[in-house]
């Protein structure tokens, strides 16, 4: 058992580890802890021959709604998320990287990693749904990147080496949220099915993979991760933290920032995904 773990749980049994992401009176919200317990339990698991396939879930009534913007964005001052200005891009990029690279030990692990996404996989959320394996959804169960419209880049790049350039394009420009059959058409999500079945589906796969041995697994994942890697897949992810530490520092995201100081970050959000202009740009026209 992994020892004072404050964010997530974590369980072993009949080949199967489970990771849950466990603050489900904030939605299961990133807190500065949780990328390490996440990276600790993976490593756990990866180091465990008792273990063959990982599973990642949320606690509560979703998987996982990003970065605690209670604490990054809703909190007067400077903190991990943003700096005082002038900002320094190295401060920032050590934080998100450390991040980052806690989510992507679910990619690189040399076992299965299963994401079940019974409710909302947001912004960070979908960072770390979108490092495992497979996915499966609930079909009300929604997935996507909205802190693209502003305050944010998704930081592990992983979006394009999942759906390729226009639908990440797409998912990007917009930030919108997509239902589990939505993610299944653009082959984000393995399967969707009504939530009352999602665990059903669960089961199987994890009971096809469980009887596998390990070498064979770990065999097949490096064949097909090499793959992806030639594909630029570290490149991508160094550049998207870059620009995830950026966009927190544009004037449009200091704005947004202030904004949610100012009257909350649920209505800081609101305002952001209303499809409105987005205040704070230096070009923005001027009146009359």
């Amino acid at each position: 058992m992994l020892p004072d773990l404050q964010t997530i749980r974590y369980a072993v049994a009949d080949r199967v580890a489970t990771i849950t992401l466990s603050r489900p009176d904030r939605f299961n919200a990133i807190s500065d802890r949780m990328p390490d317990e996440i990276r600790s339990a993976v490593d756990a698991a990866d180091e465990d021959p008792a273990v063959h396939v990982i599973v990642l879930r949320g606690d509560g009534r979703g998987f996982c709604g990003g970065y605690d913007l209670k604490a990054y964005a809703e909190t007067e001052g400077p903190n991990p998320g943003v700096q005082d200005m002038p900002w320094d891009p190295t401060i920032d990029f050590r934080f998100m990287d450390r991040c980052s690279q806690s989510f992507l030990r679910l990619w690189r692990c040399h076992k299965p990693t299963i994401a079940v996404v019974h409710g909302d996989a947001v912004a960070g959320g979908s960072d770390i749904a979108l490092s495992c394996d497979l996915i499966l959804m609930a079909d009300e169960a929604r997935i996507g990147y909205p802190p693209a419209r502003v305050w944010g880049v998704p930081s592990t790049g992983m979006w394009v080496h999942r759906v390729g350039p226009q639908q990440a394009k797409r998912m990007l420009f917009t930030g919108d949220l997509i239902s589990g059959p939505e993610a299944v058409a653009m082959g984000l999500a393995l399967e969707s099915v009504p939530k009352e079945r999602l665990e059903d589906r669960v089961a199987y796969y994890v009971n096809r993979i469980r009887g596998v041995p390990r070498n064979q697994l770990m065999m097949c994942k490096m064949l097909v991760n090499q793959a992806v890697e030639i594909q630029g897949l570290e490149q991508s992810q160094r550049l998207a933290t870059l620009f995830d530490g950026i966009a927190r520092h544009t004037p449009e995201g200091m704005t947004f920032k202030r904004r949610a100081e100012d009257v909350g970050f649920k209505q800081a959000v609101a305002d952001r995904d209303s499809g409105a202009p987005i205040p704070g740009a230096k070009d923005e026209p001027k009146p009359g």
